[in-house]
C-alpha cells in the first residue's frame, strides 16, 4: 500500500485524530496503529466511549488486522491506554521486513502485487532480487519509482500480465492485511496469483507482521466484513485460502503455515462484534 507520508498528528485534537484514522485510506498498518492509540487517549476516562472508538475504527477498517489487535487488547486491559502504547511500540519494532529480506533467494525474481506495507520495505534492502510489479489499484508503478531509486531491478507490469508474471516469478510473495485459520485478506488479484503460482510450481510466500494473525471469533467478524463489502469482483480486497500458500514470513522469519498461526496473540473483545 502506497504510503501518503502522512506522519503524526500532534497538533491535532484526540477527537480529530480520531475522524482522520476513521477516514483514512492508503494508510500502513503500522501508522494506523500508531495513530489510533494515540487518539485513543482521549477515551481514558470515558470506557464506553472506548469502546465505541474501537468498534468504528474496526468497522472502518475492517480487513486491518492489527485494528482488530490493537482494539482487543485496549478493551481487554485492565489498564486500556498503557496497553495501547505497548501494541503501538510492538508495531514500531516489527522485524518481519528485515526477516523478508534476508530470506529471499539470492538472484530470484520475486512478483508482488500493488504497494504492500512490508514488501515494499524489504525489496530496497536486497539490491540483487528483481521485482515484477503488478499494478493493482494503481499502485504498483509508485513501488516500481521507488525500487528503481534504490538501484533495484524493477518491472511495471499491467494488471492483465498478473498470471504471466506469478508464472515467469521465482517466488510470489503476497501481503496479508489479515490472518485467520484458513484464509487471509490480501489486495485484489492475489487469489488469481496465488492459484497461477501453486499451478505453476512457484512457491507462494505470505508476509504478515505483528498483529495481523487473528483467532477465529474475530476472523469470522472481520471476514464477514470484507466479504459485504462490495461484489468481489469490486472490491479492492479479497479473501485467499491459505491452502495456497506454502510458508509464512512474520516477525521471526519464514515458517510453514500451521507454526505461524500459532502466532496468534489477538484477544477477541466481545464489544467489538456489536453492530454500529
Amino acid at each position: 500500500m502506497a504510503p501518503t507520508g502522512g506522519g503524526t498528528l500532534a497538533a491535532v485534537h484526540p477527537i480529530e485524530r480520531l475522524r482522520y484514522v476513521a477516514r483514512a485510506s492508503g494508510v500502513d498498518q503500522s501508522l494506523l496503529v500508531q495513530e489510533t492509540a494515540s487518539a485513543l487517549g482521549a477515551f481514558g476516562g470515558d470506557p464506553a466511549g472506548m469502546v465505541t472508538a474501537c468498534r468504528r475504527i474496526v468497522h472502518r477498517h475492517p480487513a486491518c488486522g492489527a485494528l482488530w489487535w490493537l482494539c482487543g487488547r485496549v478493551l481487554t486491559a485492565g489498564d486500556p491506554m498503557p496497553e495501547a502504547w505497548r501494541a503501538a511500540d510492538e508495531i514500531d519494532a516489527d522485524r518481519t521486513a528485515v526477516e523478508l529480506a534476508h530470506a529471499l533467494p539470492d538472484d530470484a525474481t520475486a512478483c508482488v502485487l500493488g504497494w504492500p506495507d512490508l514488501v515494499g520495505e524489504a525489496l530496497p534492502r536486497r539490491g540483487d532480487v528483481e521485482a515484477l510489479v503488478v499494478d493493482v489499484l494503481g499502485e504498483g508503478s509508485g513501488l516500481v519509482r521507488r525500487l528503481l531509486a534504490a538501484d533495484v531491478e524493477a518491472v511495471d507490469v499491467a494488471t492483465q500480465g498478473l498470471g504471466a508474471a506469478a508464472a515467469a516469478a521465482d517466488v510470489v510473495v503476497l501481503e496479508a492485511s489479515a490472518v485467520g485459520p484458513d484464509a487471509f485478506v490480501g489486495v485484489a488479484g492475489s487469489r488469481a496469483a496465488a492459484a497461477v503460482a501453486r499451478h505453476d510450481g512457484r512457491p507462494v510466500w505470505l508476509v504478515a507482521g505483528v498483529g495481523r494473525l487473528v483467532p477465529q471469533r474475530v476472523w469470522d467478524a472481520l471476514s464477514g466484513l470484507v466479504d459485504a463489502a462490495a461484489e468481489p469482483w469490486e472490491a479492492d480486497d479479497e479473501l485467499v485460502p491459505l491452502a495456497l500458500v506454502d510458508q509464512v514470513v512474520g516477525p521471526t522469519g519464514p515458517q510453514p503455515v500451521a507454526d505461524a498461526l500459532r502466532r496468534t496473540d489477538c484477544p477477541v473483545a466481545a464489544e467489538l462484534f456489536v453492530s454500529l
